[in-house]
């Protein structure tokens, strides 16, 4: 059996839904877990549920969702009601991602939906204790690496880039080139270039596929913010996880990584081999090798396209 070694970090994820209101999830929530639900009437609308475990799930208002639900079998403008994400508390792969998996789908039964064009997404914070100025470095040029082809495979559409932009060459030339040694290094190259406070929660640094200013400002995890959330779909949410884990995990262990973009002739079997070297290998893994090539053009295959 393939080793699952890549799963073992702890994780947090943030699920961006509409359809029904935040109420009706919390209590869809709560029931699941066998929680207690508590209104917090902040700013963000708060509804606190506390599992039988004493974590703390969260359902919560956010702007950028375009509020919709169902009548008569269209779908139609909603008030703010249906502006509903749900945050998780701190979780492990092993241990929660089938009751993850299972609340999404009792969320969608009772009416959830999220789709592309509402600019809904899934974001998945990382546990960044690990991380060296080195691991930074890596996970940064992870992802540069594979820019494109990631963004193919999530199918990231233009009118989510606001959120979700790629990593700037510049930023990854800089990085490279000073090679930072201390953490304070790497901060002050990932916000060189913005005016505003380094402090401030919106700041602009954080909309990219890759967001360090969460790890600089007090959360201190990694967040990847590059995927759709393609009508709350538990199959396809199981695999950006386990992806997220599994560049998590080359980057603490790799002694370097290299932001040179591989060429890419055949798309779908480079995903397919990439996915294999970082460990999605066996059964276990193959709806996730499924939903992340699924995409993308060419044959898992076959490196070469064949003559006719």
């Amino acid at each position: 059996m393939a080793s699952k070694e890549f799963l073992k970090s702890n994780f947090g994820i943030e699920i961006e839904m509409t359809g029904i209101t935040r109420r009706k999830a919390a209590k869809i929530v709560a029931e699941h877990l066998g929680g207690s639900i508590e209104e917090v009437h902040d700013y963000y609308k708060t509804i606190k549920i506390t599992a039988r475990d004493g974590r703390v799930w969260k359902i919560m208002y956010d702007g950028s969702i375009k509020c919709q639900k169902r009548t008569g079998g269209q779908k139609v403008s909603a008030n703010s009601e249906y502006s509903v994400e749900l945050v998780s508390p701190i979780l492990t792969y092993d241990k929660d991602m089938g009751d993850l998996q299972e609340m999404v789908r009792k969320l969608r039964k009772a009416g959830a939906f999220s789709e592309q064009q509402n600019c809904t997404g899934i974001h998945i914070h990382l546990d960044g204790r690990d991380h060296t100025p080195r691991t930074i470095r890596n996970f940064m040029n992870i992802i540069y690496s594979r820019n494109d082809l990631l963004y193919d495979a999530l199918q990231i559409e233009q009118r989510r880039m606001h959120y979700c932009k790629k990593i700037d060459q510049s930023l990854v030339k800089r990085m490279n080139k000073k090679k930072p040694i201390t953490m304070k290094q790497i901060e002050d190259i990932w916000y060189q270039g913005y005016s505003e406070r380094r402090e401030r929660h919106y700041h602009n640094s954080r909309y990219n596929f890759l967001n360090l200013h969460s790890f600089f400002n007090g959360c201190g995890t990694v967040e990847l913010r590059g995927f759709n959330n393609p009508n709350l779909h538990a199959g396809k949410i199981r695999s950006y996880v386990a992806l997220s884990l599994a560049i998590n995990h080359q980057s603490l262990i790799q002694k370097s990584a290299s932001s040179k973009k591989p060429q890419i002739e055949n798309p779908k079997f480079s995903m397919r081999t990439w996915l294999n070297r970082i460990g999605f290998i066996g059964d276990d893994f193959k709806n996730c090798r499924e939903h992340l090539c699924k995409h993308l053009d060419g044959s898992a295959a076959w490196r070469f396209r064949t003559a006719a």
